[in-house]
């Protein structure tokens, strides 16, 4: 009997110390599972933060090649946009310029051609647009898309008060509006306050081309599938901000300081005038000059260049030197910039004879080097007419530039305005256009897609 009782008491402690030796197995498997999804947990977060900050290390890279960019267009405008003359494209490089591993490009335009879904690269010149501060009633209501009650709500917010041009919204107007805002009723001092003037609509403002890219996006050619709502016609419909600015104005004097001759009257021409011409052309030729526009009153400084008789080449030499007008001009259009549309809009050459302008400057890009070639496509009494509103200076130029970070991660878009009027470049205007979204056409964004070298 004692023997079982013995026999039964070590079996019992074995079973128990066999269980007691299990339950710690398990304890330790839980734990080391614990500590292995603990360490996967830690893992794939040090992971995912590491992803990020690459991410937050390509947007900063690309907000720098923004900035380099920037001073990158300064550069350029400074060795060859001086005394109004525009930047050509053979001269500098505008796309895919490095920085670190960021990219750059400059959005740019090509006023002969008509927008593709590829972006042009290159500055724009602000003076090829409409000046929203001076344009006369006509101009605007000739601008695509729009109505005639934006043209008069635009006229009153831009009118100072006891000025009788126009009409439009009044204060009590704007009063009733929520929030309610006053009307300015003093000039625009961005193309943006369009967005605050009664009536204007983004779809007025902003057209098909919500990423104000002057390019026709895949989401801008797609019916109603994705915003903005289109027409889906193969081409895109641009607001009137892509053919409006405020910045353009000329000065009176070059930028080597020195004054320009007001050729307006003979009393402010004389002896100025001969003195130039006899440095710049022949002596007899500048006498054949002079007595051909003898005793003539000039409004424009197209009107003299066609009285004058002078060639294309001889006022290539000159045209730098005139004005009609004492101080700053402001809202004179480059006609050598100009696209069709704004052409279009100018009395004179209006919707009968912008394409020919265009037509003209695509066959005879040699000639561009002033507006002395408008003799071959204009009559005199057009020319007289457009005068007052047209140029063959630029001193105002935007530089919007976007990039993108390594490994197509990061991406950063601003456009900056350069004043050139006094010789160097100088921003008068900065806007951060990063939110509108890509902008580069989908060329570039295979080429920058993650994994893939930019650059090839």
């Amino acid at each position: 009997m004692n023997e079982r009782r013995e026999n039964d008491r070590r079996a019992t402690g074995v079973s128990r110390g066999t269980s007691e030796r299990g339950s710690v197995l398990i304890i330790v498997i839980w734990v080391c599972l614990g500590l292995v999804a603990l360490t996967l947990y830690f893992a794939n977060s040090m992971s995912a933060e590491l992803r990020a900050a690459e991410n937050r290390v390509a947007e900063t890279e690309a907000r720098q090649a923004v900035a380099a960019g920037t001073r990158y267009a300064a550069y350029i405008l400074t060795q060859f946009g001086t005394n109004g003359t525009v930047p050509q494209l053979e001269e500098y490089s505008s796309e895919a310029l490095a920085v670190g591993d960021a990219q750059f490009w400059f959005i740019g335009r090509d006023p002969d051609q008509l927008p593709t879904n590829e972006p042009v690269f290159g500055l724009v010149d602000e003076s090829s647009k409409i000046n929203l501060n001076t344009a006369s009633r006509g101009m605007l209501e000739a601008l695509p898309g729009i109505t005639p009650e934006l043209v008069e709500a635009i006229l009153s917010w831009r009118r100072r008060s006891g000025d009788p041009e126009g009409g439009g919204a009044d204060g009590n107007t704007y009063s009733r509006l929520d929030p309610p805002r006053t009307n300015k009723s003093a000039p625009f001092e961005t193309v943006d306050e369009l967005r605050l003037v009664y009536g204007a609509t983004l779809e007025q403002i902003f057209g098909e081309d919500t990423n104000r890219n002057g390019v026709l996006d895949a989401n801008e050619d797609d019916g109603e599938q994705t915003a903005p709502r289109d027409d889906q016609n193969g081409q895109l419909l641009a607001g009137i901000t892509e053919y409006v600015t405020v910045y353009s104005r000329q000065p009176s004097r070059r930028s080597d300081g020195g004054r320009k001759i007001n050729i307006s009257t003979p009393q402010g021409r004389m002896p100025a005038l001969a003195l130039l011409l006899q440095r710049r052309l022949e002596p007899g030729r500048a006498m054949e000059i002079i007595r051909r526009i003898g005793d003539q009153r000039f409004d424009s400084v197209a009107e003299f260049m066609w009285d004058s008789g002078m060639t294309p080449e001889e006022y290539a030499l000159v045209h730098g030197d005139f004005t009609t007008r004492d101080g700053t001009v402001t809202g004179l259009i480059n006609v050598n910039t100009a696209s069709e549309v704004v052409l279009s809009c100018i009395p004179g050459i209006g919707v009968e004879n912008a394409s020919a302008l265009v037509g003209y400057r695509l066959a005879h890009p040699d000639l561009l080097t002033s507006f002395a070639w408008l003799r071959d496509v204009l009559p005199r009494s057009s020319i007289a007419r457009a005068g007052q509103y047209i140029t063959d200076h630029s001193y105002q130029f935007s530089a919007d530039v976007v990039a993108v970070g390594r490994l197509g991660r990061g991406y950063a878009r601003a456009r900056t305005i350069f004043d050139m009027s006094n010789g160097i470049p100088r921003i008068v205007y900065h806007q951060d256009l990063t939110h509108y979204g890509w902008a580069l056409g989908p060329t570039v964004r295979e080429w920058t897609r993650p994994g893939r070298d930019a650059g090839t």
